[in-house]
């Protein structure tokens, strides 16, 4: 039995929100795109340290027609990139969701983010909504933003942005694992082959090609998963190399599990939680 692994990273925990349903026949099966019964965190640029009162997961059908609703809260968002607007902002929409403008979000973690390069990926982005309003905007968060890129999102809904994470599924992942290497997800899927609690796999979904995906939950907080639990997942994705990974955390694993673990997944990727949380599939995924 492997010991409990030591690690001091602190994460945040939305609130559960309620949700609309809507029929969906793409790629995206199964994968919570928020407002799922979550309780997640986004740590892309930056890992929030403190826990906020009100967090909440949204789509961005939500964020658009409950906007006085959410102002002043904290929310958490899953869709694909639209497009930059600027260095420090871009827009986000849920092609699921048609008829739909997208949101502007504004990066105010301090750290540059890159849109990634696949325009169908996801991003997860948590942070506050509000009305935006230029002058303000760029006063309170010190940024040098180009007026004239935000004369259509003078007054509309805008999220200002503490963390960002590209959000792939399994199976993307462990199809073309390069892509991943070395980068701070937010990952969801469905909960299988748990050895204990800190040491499960997530279900690639069958549709993408790839296995399913090891984790290694390094958070502070052990949380204990279900069979078949469908779970948000943050951390940083790995080549798996036993002896590298007994060294840089620290584990003592016994015998027949390091022999194991080392035969099944020998330099396969593997994502190294921060964080595991409870999560939920949306009617409209399902």
């Amino acid at each position: 039995m492997m010991n409990i692994f030591r690690n001091n990273s602190k994460v945040n925990s939305p609130i559960v929100t309620e949700r609309n349903s809507f029929n969906s026949k793409f790629r995206h099966v199964k994968r919570a795109i928020f407002l799922t019964l979550a309780l997640t965190v986004l740590p892309a640029c930056n890992f929030n340290k403190e826990t906020p009162k009100d967090l909440g997961n949204v789509t961005t059908r939500e964020v658009l027609n409950h906007t006085d609703q959410l102002i002043g809260k904290t929310v958490t968002i899953r869709s694909e990139p639209i497009g930059k607007v600027g260095p420090a902002s871009f827009t986000l929409n849920d092609p699921r969701l048609f008829g739909n403008d997208p949101v502007l979000i504004i990066n105010a973690t301090g750290k540059k983010f890159d849109l990634p390069a696949d325009s169908s990926a996801d991003v997860q982005v948590t942070g506050i909504v509000r009305r935006f309003a230029f002058a303000e905007v760029e006063r309170e968060y010190n940024l040098n933003l180009d007026k004239k890129s935000y004369l259509g999102y003078e007054n509309k809904p805008v999220i200002i942005a503490k963390s960002m994470a590209p959000a792939p599924d399994p199976g993307e992942i462990t199809q073309n694992p390069q892509r991943y290497y070395n980068k701070r997800l937010a990952v969801t899927g469905e909960v299988e082959n748990i050895r204990n609690t800190n040491l499960f796999t997530l279900d690639e979904d069958k549709l993408f090609g790839g296995e399913d995906l090891l984790v290694l939950n390094l958070g502070s907080q052990q949380v204990s998963v279900k069979e078949d639990e469908t779970v948000a997942v943050t951390g940083v994705v790995r080549p798996f190399l036993v002896a590298e990974f007994e060294r840089d955390y620290d584990l003592t694993w016994d015998l027949k599990i390091r022999e194991g673990l080392e035969a099944e997944y020998k330099n396969k990727p593997v994502l190294v939680a921060e964080g595991v949380y409870p999560s939920a599939i949306p009617e409209s995924e399902k």
